[in-house]
């Protein structure tokens, strides 16, 4: 790890003041510190934030907010989270251990940066890492990799697990950067890696998540989140799905649905939300309609099994949360 000086700032507007395109925002620390130690990041500056008024869970008319220093294990805890959008509590009682969990923030967690082993591993080529230098998962090992989103510069993961959540219920992030305040939906926050997987998202220099907006939909009440891992903790999703439903009787009115563990992103599958609407929630209507969520793949040598576990995943995610008659 190399030199870096810390700073510890008390409010927002001296948070801004003290960061630059050569500092990191430290609040649990659990990506970072990580990073800093294998080298893959050496910021000059860290500026710890954990002192800024950027907490809290309420919920009203506009929806729920989360601070964006609420930590992952309160936000899974909270009644009103648990209550009315149950996706969000699974999926973060799905993410890391129980002490990560403890630890780590709401924001810090939607900036947490990808888990391929050769991002992590500064001996071997990574654009994302070192911009140019190539993909070694291209043509390496690739088994827990993309495919959904990829190009021929990264065929990295997204691996945070409440991003996939979020992104199924149209949650906004609210940002704060040297140029003022504004709202970005999180389905528009990530970038595609393109020819420039280094560049992750859309934050400006500076700029910090200081909250997440989700939308009221009284339905979410009816949503869930299933997880298929190598192993029962501890362990990022190989495919994951987000589901919430809209019923009446046993109609299908509308769906949102979200993937995670095969994207460079979260993976909204608005096909397949169409292929629910105005259908029976019946077995194959939820085997149709999951049918396509694989659409517009592009298998690897050792990650083609996901195109199958992307649409069996969304299927039992349906047919669990429905239960199809």
């Amino acid at each position: 790890m190399r030199t870096f000086g810390f700073t510890a700032p008390t409010s927002v507007r001296s948070a801004l003041d003290r960061s630059s395109d050569s500092s990191a925002y430290l609040a649990g620390g659990t990506t970072l510190v990580d990073l800093m130690k294998l080298g893959v990041l050496a910021p000059r500056r860290v500026v710890d934030i954990n002192r800024l008024p950027l907490h809290g869970i309420s919920r009203d008319e506009r929806g729920l907010r989360i601070g964006a220093l609420e930590r992952m294990g309160d936000v899974a805890a909270h009644p009103l989270v648990r209550t009315h959008y149950p996706v969000i509590s699974q999926a973060l009682d799905l993410s890391a251990s129980p002490q990560l969990r403890n630890m780590a923030s709401i924001g810090g967690n939607l900036l947490q940066r990808t888990r391929c082993g050769y991002f992590r591993d500064v001996t071997t080529p990574c654009n994302k890492r070192e911009p140019g230098s190539g993909c070694s998962a291209l043509h390496g090992e690739n088994r827990i990799h993309a495919i959904l989103g990829t190009s021929d510069s990264c065929v990295a993961t997204h691996p945070s697990d409440l991003a996939v959540a979020l992104t199924a219920l149209d949650a906004v992030l609210s940002l704060r950067g040297p140029d003022g305040e504004r709202s970005v939906p999180l389905r528009e926050f990530y970038r595609l890696p393109g020819t420039t997987p280094h560049i992750e998202n859309v934050l400006k220099p500076a700029e910090l998540i200081t909250g997440v907006t989700v939308p009221p939909l009284a339905w979410a009440r009816r949503s869930s989140y299933l997880k298929i891992r190598d192993r029962q903790s501890y362990e990022f999703a190989l495919a994951s799905a987000a589901v919430a439903l809209r019923l009446d009787g046993d109609t299908v009115v509308e769906a949102r649905i979200a993937v995670g563990g095969v994207g460079t992103r979260p993976w909204r599958l608005p096909e397949v939300e169409r292929a629910l609407a105005g259908r029976p929630r019946t077995a194959a209507t939820f085997e149709e309609a999951a049918a396509l969520a694989d659409d517009g793949a592009r298998p690897l040598t050792h990650n083609a099994y996901k195109t199958t576990l992307v649409r069996r995943t969304v299927q039992r995610a349906l047919t669990e949360l429905g239960g199809a008659r």
